[in-house]
């Protein structure tokens, strides 16, 4: 079994924005729910205003934040969502005062994100799912007479407020989740055509760090940071210390409980690092045999990987394709968090590669 078939999500802004708290007051959602030509982010990104002026997020390198704040203004002023557009295609960019030059043009669903807002349950419903390791989705209606304006999950679209369309939507919702892919939406309520983004949320990458030691300190952080999950096991009670690693999952276990302690199903990749030759031994046994994840890194030299192959015998060919060592991209790194990033950066562009499958 391979878990390619597992959908992965290199984009979280989501969690990055469930994790900002506004620092005074409310604060609007802005999401880019179409793009044409070249856009530095693609539908579905999102980015939070604070009251104050301050952003969480970005949906452009910089060129039209300055711009929505004032839009979004106007949004907490009257509390009612708005879509805005900008086509920076050609000499017309001119006409926006913005000049940027982007050749891309965008349109951008501007809505109240203030605590007990629809938008504010709708991405913590959608947060709750992936963190959970499952797939969910939103729907972003960003042009409708009839409609409220504005992002909804599967919860609020059950709302009888949404009577008369909201069946279609829910429909729409569910449909993205069973086809793995997002897609434009035209609908009518009331007789009247309206449009929505339906996206499709895959979990972000989970990933597993076999050995609890220093060095696995940066690399569990650098992916935290990149909003994956993450697992750490040890067998070792003085290496598996949850304070040790902030925002992961640590457990104390040795490598036969693996599959008691972790879904290894639902990992898009492992790293076994334990510095402990038969514990490496025992954790490349256990992924062997489960068959999953695809990416499995092996810390240390070609030297050792020979002499851990030896060890395995047979079971090393149920590894042959999935193994990398030694494990990360050749950066020429030599402190722990120069290893960190060579290995984080070699899981991204794998996970980058065969999402686009």
């Amino acid at each position: 079994m391979q878990n390619h078939r597992l959908a992965v999500r290199l984009d979280t802004s989501l969690e990055s924005l469930l994790e900002c708290k506004p620092r005074s007051g409310p604060g609007v959602l802005a999401t880019l729910v179409a793009t044409a030509g070249s856009t530095y982010r693609k539908p579905g990104a999102r980015m939070l205003i604070m009251a104050d002026g301050g952003i969480c997020g970005l949906l452009s390198g910089g060129c039209l934040e300055a711009d929505l704040k004032i839009h979004a203004e106007g949004v907490l002023d009257s509390g009612i969502p708005r879509a805005v557009e900008y086509d920076m295609r050609g000499p017309d960019d001119i006409l926006f005062g913005i000049g940027a030059g982007c050749e891309g043009a965008m349109r951008v669903l501007l809505e109240p994100a203030g605590p007990g807002t629809p938008a504010a349950s709708a991405l913590a419903g959608a947060g709750r799912a992936t963190r959970s390791g499952a797939a969910t989705s939103l729907v972003a209606v960003h042009d409708s007479a009839e409609l409220a304006l504005g992002t909804y999950d599967a919860a609020s679209l059950e709302s009888p407020a949404l009577t008369g369309s909201s069946t279609m939507l829910l429909d729409a919702a569910q449909r993205a989740v069973a086809d793995a892919a997002s897609r434009d939406l035209t609908f009518e309520a009331g007789g009247r055509r309206g449009r929505a983004l339906v996206q499709f949320l895959a979990p972000p990458p989970h990933v597993l760090i076999c050995g609890a030691g220093p060095d696995a300190e940066p690399l569990a952080g650098a992916a935290v940071a990149l909003g994956w999950r993450v697992s750490v096991v040890d067998h070792r009670p003085a290496h598996a210390v949850a304070r040790r690693f902030p925002g992961a999952d640590v457990r104390c276990a040795g490598a036969r409980d693996l599959h008691n302690t972790v879904r290894i199903e639902q990992c898009h990749a492992a790293v076994v690092m334990s510095h402990h030759l038969p514990s490496d031994v025992a954790y490349l046994r256990e992924l062997a045999d489960a068959g999953v994840p695809e990416y499995v890194g092996l810390l240390g030299p070609a030297a050792r990987r020979q002499r851990i192959a030896q060890e395995l015998g047979d079971t090393m060919q149920a590894l042959r394709t999935r193994i990398r060592g030694p494990v990360g991209i050749d950066i020429g790194a030599i402190t722990p968090e120069g290893i960190a990033l060579s290995i984080v950066s070699q899981i991204h562009a794998w996970l980058a590669e065969f999402s686009h499958h």
